[in-house]
């Protein structure tokens, strides 16, 4: 019975996994073949459809080379893919924790999928036209250099600095203006999540002796 349990939760976050990524490749697709870069499309005052393109890390930033990033991402996938098979095997985890930590794979494989293929089949994007597919192999960059497809901003307000403070007085800003893409979101709700709601799983990492205490009770 327990064998039984342990395979419907593989497969259950198995098809999990698959209609995350489905659906965010179907996003970035779409903004692609139909966006020029930087194109914005105004849904509300606090929620635009904005078509940009970064080397793939959360949120637009980079501090390292496009490739070496590459490289870190698909062995940080890795790691998550075996831990995640382990604790499904172990048996001794909550779903909640199991689900949330195939939602942070899942948004990692999401932005990964661009990079190793989106550079292969898509002509480079640009402000003046639309991009569009090309023969595999031909397109704008190599394997594991092409950039990942953002597309979702919330500029909830903007504000301005007070003159008297230092630096940036007088300054004006937009309270949360990155612009992010649905795998990126896949992986700060299970991050978030996992911090708010596993605290107790959290602790047991790297905890051998607590882990296997767990697995006796």
């Amino acid at each position: 019975m327990k064998e039984n349990k342990k395979v419907k939760t593989g497969w259950l976050v198995t098809a999990m996994v698959v209609i995350l990524l489905i659906i965010d490749q179907i996003i970035k697709l779409y903004i692609k073949t139909h966006f020029c870069l930087g194109e914005s499309v105004r849904v509300t005052d606090w929620f635009y459809i904005e078509f940009v393109e970064n080397n793939g890390m959360a949120w637009g930033m980079s501090f390292i080379g496009k490739f070496w990033l590459s490289l870190l991402r698909i062995v940080a996938i890795c790691v998550l893919f075996w831990y995640l098979r382990r604790i499904i095997q172990r048996g001794t985890h909550r779903k909640l924790y199991i689900y949330l930590v195939a939602l942070v794979l899942t948004g990692a494989i999401g932005n990964m999928l661009d990079s190793i293929f989106y550079g292969l089949i898509f002509t480079a994007s640009s402000t003046e036209y639309v991009s569009y597919m090309v023969p595999f192999g031909t397109g704008y960059a190599g394997v594991l250099m092409g950039k990942v497809v953002d597309m979702f901003r919330f500029p909830f307000f903007t504000y301005t600095w007070p003159d008297w403070v230092p630096f940036f007085g007088g300054q004006h800003g937009t309270f949360f203006d990155p612009v992010f893409n649905f795998a990126d979101s896949c992986v700060s709700v299970g991050v978030i999540s996992l911090l708010l709601f596993c605290r107790k799983e959290l602790e047991q990492l790297g905890g051998g002796k607590k882990e296997n205490e767990q697995e006796k009770e």
